[in-house]
């Protein structure tokens, strides 16, 4: 099996986090609010790396 139970918990946990921030971003509905400008964006790209990272995750023998 390619990927473990970690891998997935891993990336539910990130598109949670992006589906947050893509939502909050809508509801904040100010282009040059806060969330938009400067929250969102930061949680974006942790979220992504994060899938990133659960997709090249292994376990180390042992």
């Amino acid at each position: 099996m390619p990927l473990a139970k970690t891998n997935y918990l891993f990336i539910g946990i990130g598109a949670a986090v992006i589906a947050f921030s893509y939502t909050t971003m809508y509801l904040e509905n100010r282009a040059d609010g806060y969330f938009s400008l400067y929250i969102g964006p930061v949680l974006l790209v942790a979220a992504y790396a994060l899938i990133l990272f659960a997709l090249l995750y292994r376990k180390k023998a042992g």
